[in-house]
């Protein structure tokens, strides 16, 4: 399996970096430039929440791409682990917001864009696993 490891400090742009790797290792396995756009949202979106909202000591986020599926020449898609080791947070998407409330809709997002998100967080701090099929 094809696997990338970044460790992130919190600081402005890094985001981004996290970004571009996705987005390189998306094209390395044919997936679409409209597949690719949408790893990449949801990646910026990731780290954004770790960034601002982790409140983690450290001021890094784990990341780690992996391309998964049985056959390496015909791969089924990206997965994405983001990891902080911050406060945690209920990350029940069925909480509502305030109809003007203008954040907080970073989850909604990510959800929409990937094909599966599976988000664990507690007092050690949030795991946010998302997959992307090719």
């Amino acid at each position: 399996m094809q696997q990338i490891t970044l460790t992130l400090p919190m600081i402005p742009d890094m985001e981004l970096t996290a970004s571009k790797t996705a987005g390189a290792m998306g094209e390395h396995i044919g997936m679409s430039r409209d597949k690719i756009d949408e790893v990449q949202m949801a990646v910026v979106e990731a780290c954004i929440n770790a960034f601002e909202h982790s409140g983690a000591r450290e001021r890094e986020v784990q990341m780690k791409l992996s391309v998964f599926g049985s056959d390496e020449a015909n791969p089924e898609g990206l997965q994405i682990l983001i990891r902080d080791s911050g406060v945690g947070f209920d990350p029940d998407p069925t909480q509502k917001l305030q109809p003007m409330q203008k954040r907080g809709h970073g989850l909604r997002i990510i959800h929409g864009l990937m094909d599966e998100v599976h988000i664990e967080s507690d007092g050690k701090g949030t795991t946010v696993l998302m997959k992307k099929l090719r």
